[in-house]
């Protein structure tokens, strides 16, 4: 049982619309290629996201596209191998390590890199069953190059 959830409701949600505001001032052409353009430069999703609502005041792709911002970079092939999210895992867990092979008594870490690779089976295991990797991809087998 997790004993670190946070209790309470006091959190922000988005709203309950499924239309665009009618402040918006950006077309969904305009909104798809600042998105393709956002990635070219590199940034993964969730980046572009926070992007698109500080810079341009696009509170959320999909309420004005009808696609999330994912969907448009795999129709233009920009989207990476890997989910982001696991991804993130794959590298914090990589750097865990590098810090273990320096520091081998740290046991704080190792519970730490225990609990990075179970959620990384965790994510897999799902991101298998929908199709997003392919059913041969291992943990184990995949090596991240951080420099």
């Amino acid at each position: 049982m997790r004993k670190s959830k946070e209790k309470g409701k006091s959190h922000s949600i988005r709203p309950a619309r499924t239309t665009p505001p009618n402040w918006l001032k950006y077309t969904p052409d305009e909104i798809e290629n600042l998105v393709i353009e956002l990635a070219k430069r590199g940034n993964p999703p969730s980046m572009i996201g926070l992007i698109l609502r500080d810079q341009y005041g696009i509170p959320l792709v999909k309420q004005v596209v009808g696609k999330k911002i994912t969907e448009i970079l795999e129709e233009h092939n920009l989207a990476s191998q890997l989910p982001e999210d696991l991804y993130n895992l794959l590298r914090r867990a990589e750097r865990i390590r590098r810090h273990l092979e320096e520091h081998p008594k740290d046991k704080s870490s190792r519970r730490g890199l225990q609990l990075i690779e179970s959620k990384i089976w965790r994510l897999t295991k799902y991101y298998r069953r929908i199709g997003k990797i392919p059913q041969n991809w291992s943990y184990r087998s995949y090596r991240l190059r951080i420099s």
